[in-house]
Formats: C-alpha cells, structure tokens, sequence
C-alpha cells in the first residue's frame, strides 16, 4: 500500500511554471531520491509558498511527509491538492494517496471513502480496488472483534446475587421487631388509665 512515486516528468513538460518553482521542485525530488525527507519537505513548503495552487509541489510534499510517516499531514495536503485540481488523472492519484495515508492511520472509514472517491474517478485503479477491498475486509474484523468483547464484557458482569438473609440475620431481624414490639406495647400499657379506677382520690 505503498503512495505512487513522485511526480518528475510533469516538471519539464509544463513550462508555465517559473523557473524557481521548477529548481524548488528539482531541489525537492533531489533530498526525496536520498531520502532526506525533511529537506524535501522544506523544498516543497517554499514552492508551496511561491505558488499555493501548485498540485505537483502538493503531491510530492505529500509523498514525501509520508514517507516520514507524518500520515495525518500528508492526508491533509493529498486531500487539499485533490480539491483544487481538474486534472482526473492527477486527482485519481492524490485521493489513492490520501487512502493510503488514512489507513496508515488506521482511519478506516475516511480510507474507504478515498478509495471510492478514487474509483469514481478512475474504475480501472486495481490499486485502489485491492485497497478498499482490504480496508472494508479489516473494517469487517473490527466490527466482529468489538461485537466479540462487548458480548466477552457482557457474559463476564457479575450477575446481581439474589438479597438472601443467612440466618444469623434473620434471627437478629426477629428480635429487634421483637424488642420494638415490646417498648410499644410498653409505652401503650404506660399511657392508658387502669380502669375502674376513678381520676381523683376522695
């Protein structure tokens, strides 16, 4: 699942660029090829600078930020190049990418959507085709192995025991009920005149 190599030829066949967005270029692809992926970074950054809209600087800065498995920024600017670009072809590629990068990430819904988005584009990407069968194929996993533990967390609950008194309890129970019984009845006999008994002695 490797992201498409860089962009080198497009460099010379379109002379509408200026020529030190092209040495930026060249300068970027030449620290990518010795794999000094910070330098190349910089390079690309600069051209980016000079003309934001450049998708080929875009592209190769994106190889190159994955390359230094910064997955998430080279998403991002796969993503961007993609958005502004009306090259199919160009577009196919960068949104290839940006799958890779997200799977990277193991974003496997936002991966799955590139790889779609890629295949709308382009139906013949066998790439593209094998990578979104193999992120729907994990997504398939992920699904069963969370089932799995929730049912795993589920059947491990410890169940609710049912409020059984032993019979220490229920003797000690007994008599308090008992003993309260009594004071009331106590505490009746206490307040009821004895009859018969007139309330005055005369």
């Amino acid at each position: 699942m490797k992201p498409i190599p860089l962009y080198l030829m497009l460099l010379f066949s379109l002379p509408a660029f200026s020529q030190d967005i092209n040495r930026l270029i060249g300068k970027g692809n030449e620290a990518y090829r010795l794999q000094q992926y910070e330098e190349a970074i910089m390079a690309y950054k600069e051209a980016l600078e000079t003309d934001p809209n450049n998708v080929i600087a875009s592209y190769n800065m994106g190889n190159a930020l994955f390359k230094d498995k910064k997955y998430e920024e080279a998403a991002t600017i796969f993503d961007k190049a993609a958005r502004r670009t009306t090259d199919k072809r160009m577009q196919s590629q960068l949104l290839y990418n940006k799958g890779v990068a997200l799977t990277q990430q193991k974003k496997l819904e936002e991966s799955i959507d590139a790889y779609k988005q890629t295949l709308r584009i382009n139906t013949s990407d066998t790439l593209a085709r094998e990578n979104l069968q193999r992120a729907l194929n994990e997504q398939k996993q992920q699904q069963q192995q969370n089932q799995k533990e929730q049912k795993e967390q589920r059947e491990n609950q410890p169940k609710p025991k049912p409020n059984k008194l032993n019979k220490q309890q229920v003797e000690q129970l007994l008599k308090a009920l008992e003993e309260q019984e009594r004071k009331l009845h106590d505490k009746m006999m206490k307040k009821a005149p004895v009859s018969g008994q007139p309330d005055k002695d005369w």
